[in-house]
C-alpha cells in the first residue's frame, strides 16, 4: 500500500481526485480502488512541549530558572489533532511506501517529517519515502506532479532548517517574554510583554520611525526655475521649456548637508540676475534605456502592491489568496517566496493565458496582444527551489463568482504573468545643461519610445498603476522642477533666452509614517535597516524579517498585543509598544540578530551550516540577554484598569492572569509556527 500524506485535507482531496477510482471515504483518509490511501495532517499535528512538560516547576513564571533550555526536545500532540494522528499511526504501520505531500516550503517539509519521526517509522521506510511537490491543485497539475516524485531524503536539510527555526523561536520567545513580563510586573504592569525575534524588530522599526517623525523639524529651502525659449518671443517657431538652478560651490555656506539652498535672499538674487538674460547650451546628452517586465509575484510583493492599490492588509491578501488557491483553484501555491518560474512551465503558458482571457474580460485584449514566443528573465530554473512564483492556473472560472477582493488579487496576479509575454518598455532620457548669466542650470525629459509591457497597466484608474520596479519612472522629488514632458532639439552653443524665473519655496518633510505596504516592504527589504555593514551586504539579496507565510501574522499579532495602532492608513506604535522597545537591549530591537538567523537558516537549507553551529551560539547569547533583563525594569508602561469586582469569581484572579499568559504564549506560538 502506498500512503500519501498531505498537509491539509484540501490537498489530500486534490491528490485523490487524480488517482484510482472508485474511492471510499473513511475517517481521516480516502481509500483508493487499488488499495492505496490518501490521508493528511491538519496543519501541525504536533507542537513544541510546554516548559512544565520538562519540569512542573516551570509552570510558574519565575526569573530564577531562566533561560529554560531543554536537554532533550519534546513534542506533544495538539488536542484537536489526536484523532487524525491516530489515523496516520495506523496507516503508517500498514503502508509499504510513503509519499510526503506537505506544502512546498520548509515548514511543510518539517510538518510531515516530524509526524513520521514521532510515529516511529522504520529507517527502511524513511529511506524509501518519496516527496510530492504540488503548486497547483487543479487535476492536470497534480497529475504532472505525481510523475515527478523525488526522494524525500533530498529535502532533509530543508526540514532541519525548519526544526532549528522552530526550536530557536521557542527558546528566544518563551524566555524573553517571561523575563520582560516579570520585570514589567515590578513596574505595575499586569499584561504580557511579548518578545519575539521577528515581531520585536518589526515593532522597533515602527517605534524608531515614530520617533524620527516626532523629532523632525521642518526647514524651508528654495529652488530657482528658469523659463527658456529657443528664439525671440516674437517668433512663431519658439519652443519653451524650463530648467532648474544648480548651486555652485560658492553657495555651500547657504546650503544644508543635502545641498538644498536655505537662503531666500540668495535664491531671489539669482532670480533677478537671470530674468530676461541670454542663455546658452553647454551640454546635450541623450541615453536610451529599457525596462524588463516586472517579475511574477511572490506573496510579499503581492501584499505590497495590493496594499498600495486597494488598501488591503497583509492578512486580507493572504486569506483571499488561500481561497483562490484551495477553493477556486485559480492560482498556484500562494505562500511562495520565489518570483521565478521553471522553463518547463512555459509549455502551459498558452492554456494559462487562455484561462486569463476567459476569466477576466478586462484582460482579454491583453491576452490577444501577448507574444507567447517571448522569454522573459522570469524563466530561470536556477532560482526556483521548492516552489515557483504565484501565477494563474489553467482553470476557467468567471471572476463574477469571486468576492471583490479575490477578483482584484486574481487580476493583479494574472496581469503580472501576462507581462512576461510583452516586450521591454523603451524610453529615451534627455539632459541639457545651460549657462544663464554665469549660473548653471539643468533641464531633463523622458520620452517613451515603446510602451512594451506597460500598456498592460494603462486602463481604469484603480488598475492603472504599474508595479514598482527600479528605473520604472523618471526622477522625481527635488529634481521634479527640472523635468519637462519633452525638450526641443538643442545643440551645444545654441543661444536661448531666459524669459522669466521663479523662486520655488519648499519644505523639508519628515519620513512618512509606516503603512501596511511600507511596513511589508521594510520587512522584506531588511538590509536597509541592518546596522552591521557585513550583515547588510550578506542580506541585500535574501529574505527579510519573517517569511512569506508569517509576515501578515506578525503584523496582526502586534496589533492584537496592543503594541501597534492604526490612524487611517498610517501605522503607529502605542505607549506600551514604545515602553517595551525602550526597555529591551539594542540587539533585541534591531533586525541584525534575526537577519543573522535567516542567513544561518538559509545556510542550513543549502547544507552549508550545521544545526549545532546555529543553536549553540544562540543559547550563549540568550543567557546574556536574560541576565541583562534581570537588571532592567521597564518604565513608561501605561497603567491598566483594575478588573471589576465579581464576587466569588475574584478568587480566581491569579489563575486568570496565568491563563492570559498561556493564551498569549499560544498566540505567539501559532503566529511563529510557520515562520
Amino acid at each position: 500500500m502506498i500512503l500519501y500524506i498531505a498537509e491539509k485535507p484540501s490537498l489530500g482531496r486534490a491528490i485523490a481526485a487524480v488517482l484510482a477510482k472508485p474511492q471510499h471515504k473513511e475517517a481521516g483518509c480516502i481509500r483508493l480502488a487499488n488499495g492505496d490511501v490518501v490521508s493528511w495532517c491538519i496543519g501541525h499535528l504536533l507542537q513544541q512541549a510546554e516548559p512544565e512538560d520538562y519540569n512542573p516547576d516551570y509552570k510558574r513564571w519565575q526569573m530564577a530558572p531562566l533561560p529554560i533550555v531543554p536537554d532533550k526536545w519534546l513534542l506533544k500532540v495538539r488536542k484537536s489533532a489526536e484523532q487524525q494522528l491516530n489515523v496516520l499511526k495506523r496507516l503508517l504501520r500498514q503502508a509499504d511506501q510513503i509519499v510526503h505531500a506537505g506544502d512546498p516550503d520548509r515548514e511543510g517539509q518539517l510538518l510531515v517529517d516530524e509526524v513520521l519521526a514521532y510515529c516511529g517509522v522504520s529507517a527502511a521506510k524513511l529511506a524509501d519515502t518519496q516527496r510530492l511537490l504540488i503548486n497547483d491543485l487543479n487535476p492536470p497539475a497534480v497529475s504532472r506532479a505525481l510523475k515527478q516524485l523525488q526522494p524525500n531524503k533530498h529535502f532533509a536539510a530543508l526540514s532541519t532548517s525548519a526544526l532549528a527555526r522552530s526550536r530557536a523561536d521557542w527558546l528566544y520567545g518563551l524566555n524573553m517574554t517571561r523575563a520582560y513580563t516579570l520585570q514589567g510586573q515590578k513596574a505595575g504592569y499586569q499584561g504580557v510583554l511579548s518578545v519575539g525575534r521577528v515581531q520585536t524588530p518589526v515593532l522597533g522599526l515602527v517605534v524608531k520611525r515614530d520617533q524620527q517623525i516626532a523629532d523632525f523639524c521642518s526647514a524651508t529651502y528654495y529652488q530657482v526655475r528658469a523659463e527658456l525659449h529657443t528664439t525671440e518671443p516674437a517668433s512663431s517657431e519658439q519652443q519653451a521649456f524650463h530648467a532648474l538652478w544648480q548651486p555652485s560651490s560658492a553657495c555651500v555656506r547657504w546650503q544644508d548637508e543635502e545641498g538644498r539652498v536655505l537662503s531666500k535672499a540668495l535664491a531671489e538674487k539669482v532670480q533677478q540676475k537671470i530674468s530676461g538674460q541670454p542663455a546658452s547650451v553647454t551640454t546635450v546628452q541623450q541615453q536610451d534605456g529599457k525596462q524588463a517586465p516586472p517579475l511574477p509575484y511572490n506573496l510579499s510583493a503581492l501584499q505590497i502592491d495590493a496594499a498600495k492599490r486597494y488598501g488591503l492588509s497583509a492578512q486580507q491578501v493572504l486569506d483571499s489568496c488561500q481561497q483562490l488557491y484551495e477553493r477556486h483553484k485559480l492560482i498556484t501555491y500562494p505562500r511562495s517566496d520565489c518570483r521565478y518560474l521553471p522553463p518547463e512551465q512555459r509549455k502551459l503558458s498558452a492554456k494559462v493565458c487562455a484561462a486569463i482571457g476567459a476569466n477576466d474580460h478586462s484582460l482579454a485584449d491583453g491576452v490577444t496582444r501577448a507574444d507567447m514566443t517571448l522569454v522573459s528573465k522570469a524563466w530561470n530554473e536556477a532560482k526556483v527551489l521548492a516552489h515557483h512564483a504565484i501565477i494563474p492556473t489553467e482553470k476557467q472560472l468567471p471572476l463574477t463568482k469571486l468576492s471583490l477582493t479575490e477578483q482584484r488579487l486574481y487580476r493583479l496576479i494574472a496581469r503580472q504573468y501576462l507581462a512576461q509575454f510583452y516586450p521591454v518598455y523603451r524610453y529615451r532620457d534627455h539632459s541639457v545643461e545651460l549657462n544663464i548669466a554665469g549660473g548653471a542650470f539643468i533641464a531633463k525629459a523622458r520620452t517613451e519610445q515603446s510602451a512594451g509591457w506597460k500598456q498592460l497597466f494603462r486602463g481604469p484608474a484603480e488598475d492603472s498603476m504599474a508595479p514598482d520596479s527600479k528605473g520604472a519612472a523618471p526622477e522625481a522629488g527635488d529634481d521634479a522642477a527640472a523635468l519637462n514632458s519633452r525638450l526641443p532639439a538643442l545643440v551645444v552653443g545654441q543661444p536661448l533666452t531666459c524669459t522669466a524665473a521663479t523662486v520655488l519655496e519648499k519644505q523639508t518633510r519628515p519620513p512618512a509614517a509606516f503603512t501596511d505596504a511600507s511596513l511589508l516592504a521594510a520587512m522584506t527589504g531588511i538590509s536597509r535597516f541592518v546596522k552591521d555593514d557585513k550583515i547588510r551586504s550578506i542580506l541585500r539579496d535574501t529574505d527579510g524579517l519573517g517569511t512569506e507565510a508569517t509576515r501578515a501574522g506578525i503584523i496582526e499579532l502586534l496589533f492584537k498585543r496592543g503594541y501597534l495602532t492604526r490612524q487611517g492608513k498610517q501605522i503607529h506604535a502605542t505607549a506600551t509598544g514604545k515602553a517595551l522597545v525602550a526597555a529591551l537591549p539594542e540587539q533585541a530591537v534591531l533586525p541584525d540578530m534575526t537577519a543573522r538567523w535567516e542567513a544561518a537558516l538559509n545556510a542550513i537549507c543549502q547544507r552549508q551550516q550545521s544545526y549545532q553551529a546555529f543553536m549553540q551560539p544562540l543559547q550563549a547569547e540568550l543567557t546574556q540577554l536574560i541576565a541583562a533583563a534581570a537588571n532592567n525594569v521597564p518604565v513608561g508602561l501605561p497603567p491598566q484598569p483594575k478588573r471589576p469586582w465579581r464576587g466569588k469569581k475574584a478568587a480566581t484572579k491569579p489563575a486568570g492572569r496565568g491563563n492570559r499568559r498561556k493564551k498569549a504564549a499560544d498566540l505567539d506560538s501559532r503566529v511563529t509556527k510557520r515562520n
